[in-house]
């Protein structure tokens, strides 16, 4: 056991805190090592051995300090350690940790540094072991990289060296315990009433859709509000990297890829799983993220009877949205003519909601989107809805209207027969009928 502290700390250090805090978390560990403790109970009895061992070492700091050290403390023990207080923080979207003293957050869609700090590189590795290692996933020079799910559903990666040259790197995208509700994103500005009704009524006619964005634009958010309308009586397959779909459903058969073992094998990728539903019967099926080959699984599935079924993909506009299929068809090693895989797209894909995340940080759907079909061999796209910005308001604040553009998409017979009759005042631009938004 290491040897007792003495001193009164009557004038603090850094350097004298940071040796205390190491000291209690050796000999509260230690102490901990073979106790029988219900996980429930664990963090009550971890604050009492604290106590003891803080007052074995006759230390006496003030209240303030103290009651800071302990946190410290017990967020390294039971915690992700310096980062546990931002994960807490319900504000922050996002933990960026750069290094041991760049950490960032995002808050509220912006970007800002935390005055929270690791000691060293080590003590960055040592929190990475603590979140993969008991998902039985591992981060080494051999395997630097690492994607993995916490216990609350939050996407966390991890790159270590020699792939970061700068030392170890960890990004947290925090999981919202509450979903989102469309008259939520409405009440933040993200899309208009008429454009949730018509969006309600695309889901439900079972149209086949796409959401495009960039990365943090909130795809997964407006997947998880679009999955909500989907009826209860429908069988509904879900498929993701790490599960952040929250549906509410009784019938829904969530899949997760699973990484190759430590002889490389073993693997299970969105591609396997896509294959695999189509033998669950399902009624509608939604991949998380489409990244690669799985596209023209995803196509195929919806040009074979599998309607209604939702993705999303990375792409700054929906014309990129379609650049970005096809390149990903062509990612699954079949030899297809460009129009053969247009035609695949054009007929596959009903709708192309883009979200995007402003440079204000607010995030909005800017464009709703008709794949009309093909002239020639190009594929046809329409306007239905569309964010126009007019101005810069004070402190950055983007300025702008979301609108329709006036067109009725030509799958409205669809969304009729489906009981769904969307008045001329849904599609109506301000000012009246009049421009054309083909393209």
């Amino acid at each position: 056991m290491a040897t007792p502290l003495t001193s009164n700390f009557t004038r603090l250090t850094s350097a004298d805190l940071l040796k205390l805090k190491r000291y209690l978390i050796e000999n509260v560990g230690r102490s901990m090592e073979g106790e029988q403790v219900q996980l429930e109970d664990r963090s009550e009895f971890m604050k009492q051995r604290l106590q003891e061992v803080y007052t074995q070492t006759r230390v006496n700091l003030p209240d303030d300090i103290r009651k800071q050290v302990f946190a410290d403390i017990l967020d390294e023990l039971t915690g992700y350690g310096p980062i546990q207080p931002l994960l807490d923080d319900p504000d922050i979207s996002e933990v960026m940790v750069n290094g041991p003293k760049k950490v960032f957050v995002e808050k509220s869609g912006r970007l800002t540094k935390s005055a929270v700090t690791f000691e060293d590189d080590d003590h960055v590795l040592r929190i990475i072991d603590r979140i993969i290692l008991p998902l039985g996933r591992r981060v080494d020079a051999d395997t630097p990289t690492v994607d993995a799910r916490l216990p609350d559903g939050s996407r966390v990666n991890a790159v270590v060296r020699p792939v970061s040259i700068d030392g170890p790197s960890i990004t947290i995208r925090k999981f919202k315990k509450d979903k989102l509700s469309i008259q939520q994103l409405i009440d933040y500005g993200s899309l208009t009433p008429n454009m949730a009704e018509f969006i309600r009524a695309c889901v439900l006619a079972h149209l086949n859709i796409v959401i495009s964005g960039g990365t943090g634009s909130g795809k997964t958010t407006l997947l998880n509000v679009l999955s909500s309308y989907i009826p209860e009586e429908e069988r509904i397959v879900t498929i993701d990297d790490a599960a952040e779909l929250q549906l509410q459903q009784d019938h829904v058969l969530r899949m997760e890829t699973k990484v190759p073992n430590t002889d490389g094998k073993g693997a299970v990728s969105i591609r396997d799983l896509v294959r695999n539903s189509l033998r669950m019967r399902p009624d509608r099926i939604i991949v998380g993220e489409c990244r690669g080959g799985e596209a023209l699984d995803m196509l195929q599935a919806m040009n074979t009877g599998h309607d209604g079924s939702l993705t999303t993909l990375h792409a700054n506009s929906p014309r990129d949205a379609l650049s970005r299929l096809e390149t990903m068809v062509l990612m699954s090693g079949m030899d297809l003519p460009l129009k053969v895989v247009r035609q695949q797209i054009s007929s596959a894909v009903d709708l192309i909601i883009q979200q995007t995340r402003l440079k204000d940080g607010s995030r909005k759907v800017t464009a709703i989107t008709e794949v009309v079909g093909m002239e020639g061999d190009i594929v046809v796209l329409t306007d239905i809805f569309k964010f126009e910005q007019t101005s810069m308001g004070e402190n950055g604040k983007i300025i702008g209207e979301l609108k329709a553009t006036g067109i009725r998409p030509i799958f409205t017979p669809r969304l009729d027969a489906a009981g769904f009759k969307l008045g001329a005042e849904v599609f109506m631009p301000p000012g009246g009928f009049g421009s054309s938004h083909r393209r």
